[in-house]
């Protein structure tokens, strides 16, 4: 566990967050090996089932992530302030409260699911690949949730290189799983759901084990949990807004994707890919953006408000210097990533586009997204949720809806930076006001703010 209060601000943060960087790294790697073996095996049919799934799945689970998130802040917060007792009892909420949530979030999932394939205008020959992919991945919520959620809980003690090593026993299983199911045994695209799911049920039972034998906070077992009401309700005040964001833009990623429908297959299978691609230079950002999260929790629990602004520029510095040489990589590289998934010279053609044109804005989605971040790690989510509602609702949606019926696909993509610049703005504007300092959990020195 790393004390985030004290020592140099730069390499603190740095050296937190690569840990987290190399294991998203690796997540996602088994997330594009899942892409290629389905674009290259499977076809161009069940990678637009697989991109079709992906938002359905985030929008499931959306507001279970932010409370999870909000306790997460707690966490960080009490450990700040060396209350163990107290983070204790927000680890066994948590987990608590996750079981309960993911056999809810299955049911709900596999019984409406052939209603959203309608509502987002999923061609019809798509439908059948898409239901099975997305019926195993939602039967193995509760395996995937204790895994993520024993991860969250362990930065939020900053410990970002346990979680570490479990995702790459984690990636390297699903790898495996992924070619022994489709390259050997034939199974379809439901098995490479299914390898994704034993993958990180696996892991997570090895993280139980480790833990269970070498941590003196964390401990798992169905005898002695505690749910903590007053903590639980502190999780909903911070983690409901973050919960509703990360709903917002799932919600948003859904409709985006029923405009992107209209466009036929190709255009999904690009989106599809180009998505994939993307998820990997946005991984900068957001791991830095985490890592300054918990910064500013432990820093503000610990009375040390005055650190959290070097912190903030010190982390804008890092992913503007990586977010351009993602840019870079982008636009002169993009056909052949492309390529790497598909021989499908349309499908290669379309996602390109999409390359270029979001691309060009990395830089200011780092910006935004580290922003915001520090009003999370203060426990103000209200206000990210807003900016977020609005960048996305009244500018991104309706641009891409706009901007699709004048100029076909391309129009849609130019959306995603409007929404982006706005949100930058507004976040740091909010910044400058200072008001997220009062929203701490642990209450510190007035004197300081």
């Amino acid at each position: 566990m790393r004390d985030l209060s004290q020592g140099p601000v730069a390499r603190q943060i740095f050296m937190f967050a690569l840990p987290m960087l190399l294991g998203n790294v690796f997540q996602q790697m088994y997330n594009v090996v899942d892409t290629i073996i389905i674009g290259q095996y499977i076809g161009t049919d069940a990678l637009a089932a697989a991109g079709a799934s992906f938002p359905v799945i985030f929008v499931l689970i959306s507001l279970v992530i932010g409370i999870t998130t909000g306790t997460t802040i707690i966490i960080s917060q009490y450990y700040g302030a060396k209350d163990y007792e107290a983070v204790k009892r927000a680890i066994d909420t948590a987990f608590i409260f996750l079981f309960f949530a993911s056999i809810l979030l299955t049911t709900l999932g596999i019984v409406f699911i052939e209603d959203i394939w309608r509502l987002i205008d999923l061609p019809e020959h798509v439908r059948p690949d898409a239901t099975r992919y997305f019926s195993v991945f939602a039967a193995g919520l509760v395996l995937m949730f204790g895994f993520n959620a024993t991860s969250a809980v362990l930065r939020g003690l900053g410990d970002s290189r346990t979680p570490l090593y479990f995702l790459i026993i984690s990636t390297i299983l699903n790898i495996g799983f992924d070619l022994l199911f489709v390259l050997v045994f034939g199974w379809g695209i439901g098995s490479v759901a299914f390898a994704t799911v034993l993958a990180q049920g696996i892991a997570f039972g090895l993280s139980v084990i480790y833990l269970n034998r070498t941590h003196t906070i964390i401990r798992f077992a169905l005898r002695g949990l505690t749910f903590d009401w007053d903590i639980f309700r502190k999780s909903l005040r911070i983690g409901v807004p973050t919960g509703m964001q990360h709903t917002f833009v799932s919600l948003g990623m859904l409709a985006l994707i029923s405009i992107v429908n209209r466009f036929g297959t190709d255009t999904i299978a690009a989106y599809t890919i180009a998505w994939r691609i993307d998820s990997f230079s946005a991984l900068p950002a957001m791991n830095f953006g985490l890592a300054l999260t918990t910064f500013v929790g432990q820093n503000l629990g610990a009375n040390k408000p005055e650190r959290v602004k070097k912190g903030l520029r010190a982390t804008l510095l890092m992913t503007t210097g990586v977010s351009l040489t993602m840019t870079f990589v982008a636009w002169t590289f993009g056909r052949q990533l492309m390529a790497v998934f598909t021989s499908n010279t349309e499908v290669i053609d379309i996602g390109y586009g999409y390359l270029v044109v979001v691309s060009s804005f990395y830089v200011v989605f780092a910006a935004m997204f580290v922003t915001q971040a520090v009003m999370r790690g203060a426990g103000d989510t209200l206000i990210p949720m807003f900016i977020t509602l609005i960048a996305l609702w009244l500018l991104r949606i309706p641009a891409s809806h706009y901007l699709s019926m004048q100029y076909g696909a391309e129009g849609i993509w130019w959306g995603i930076p409007v929404a982006w610049i706005f949100g930058l703005l507004a976040a740091y504007a909010y910044y400058l006001t200072g008001r997220w300092k009062r929203k701490a959990v642990v209450k510190f020195d007035q004197d300081k703010l």
